[in-house]
């Protein structure tokens, strides 16, 4: 036999004992939970006083249909990461997650390519969200056109050249600035920038940086030293084997995947840095923390990231104004490997 105590009775409490034990429909609880539709002051009242009294908590179920929410957000992760790039985004994630749950939201992941964003279109036509997460944005982006022709609240973390869209980022374009004027100050003139996917928008903002940071100096800039290309990932070795030939003072990084990956060669061809070459990356993460010698780098808090994006998507989706665009700051770390 078991008992069930008055404590439990209330927890347990449904939209149907409300309207059961004061005569009225479930809508009419319904309404007087959300505040909409059509219904009586004196009415609201008692169903509202009942709810109290018996410490009423509506379930998420309830209370999204009550809301014409469904108290889901969804987050969209690029489907074509790469392994190095996962602590970015697990940071980013937890601050989302961090923030979702004290809303009492949930998170649906999503992978989405450049050229397939399936997995957001069924999402999307199901309505099972109230709301997105871009982490990742292209030149051409088709998750942002999808999401503003259906009208869905939507933020990026990162930036975009598409109108009307809330973007949450670090300044990556006056960080790589900074970071590049500092190396330039050094008397370090000849600099190679080595990258990937001019695809991505983080990757434009940061050449952005990097040249402007010549043209303030006034320093000529030799652009045959550009090393942007997709195939990089594969010829790492001959890429690197090509700047030393060109006896550069420095080598930047766009980020720590490519950092670390232009660590390795130089090891294995006995190049030593600081005294051969420096390096620097635009990109700091736990892959670069243990290196021989400590690398210089740009430091983003992610998580913190994915905490602004949330709370802001929470706000639009609440019906608050929210700014367009949101920058978050910066840190440059100086180590041995620019010295």
């Amino acid at each position: 036999m078991s008992i069930t105590t008055e404590k439990e009775e209330k927890k347990n409490i449904t939209i149907a004992d409300v309207a059961e034990a004061l005569g009225v429909s479930k809508t009419t609880v319904s309404r007087a939970i959300s505040g909409k539709g059509r219904i009586g002051k004196e009415t609201k009242e008692r169903v509202l006083a009942y709810i109290e009294e018996h410490d009423y908590k509506p379930n998420a179920i309830a209370k999204g249909l009550a809301q014409s929410k469904t108290y889901n957000l969804c987050v969209v992760m690029p489907g074509n990461y790469e392994v190095v790039d996962w602590n970015f985004f697990q940071a980013c994630l937890f601050g989302i997650q961090e923030m979702a749950e004290t809303a009492g939201y949930d998170i649906l992941l999503s992978m989405c390519r450049m050229t397939d964003i399936s997995s957001l279109e069924r999402i999307i036509a199901n309505r099972k969200v109230d709301g997105v997460v871009l982490m990742r944005t292209f030149l051409k982006d088709a998750q942002i056109e999808l999401l503003q022709q259906k009208g869905i609240p939507f933020v990026t973390t990162g930036s975009t050249n598409y109108k009307n869209v809330v973007q949450i980022d670090h300044n990556h374009r006056n960080a790589c600035k900074e970071l590049t004027s500092i190396i330039l100050m050094k008397n370090l003139k000849r600099v190679a920038l080595v990258g990937e996917d001019e695809g991505y928008v983080v990757t434009q903002s940061r050449l952005r940086g990097f040249k402007e940071a010549y043209e303030q100096m006034g320093v000529p800039f030799d652009e045959s030293l550009l090393y942007l290309s997709p195939e990089n990932r594969m010829r790492v070795d001959k890429t690197v084997g090509d700047i030393l030939e060109r006896n550069v003072d420095c080598i930047l990084c766009m980020d720590d995947a490519v950092a670390s990956r232009v660590l390795k060669v130089l090891r294995e061809k006995q190049i030593k840095v600081p005294d051969d070459v420096r390096v620097a990356s635009f990109y700091d993460s736990t892959i670069l923390e243990n290196n021989v010698p400590s690398i210089t780098s740009l430091s983003f808090d992610a998580k913190e990231l994915g905490r602004v994006a949330c709370q802001i998507l929470l706000d639009m989706i609440e019906g608050i104004e929210v700014k367009e665009r949101t920058l978050l700051p910066y840190e440059i770390v100086l180590k041995e490997s620019t010295k």
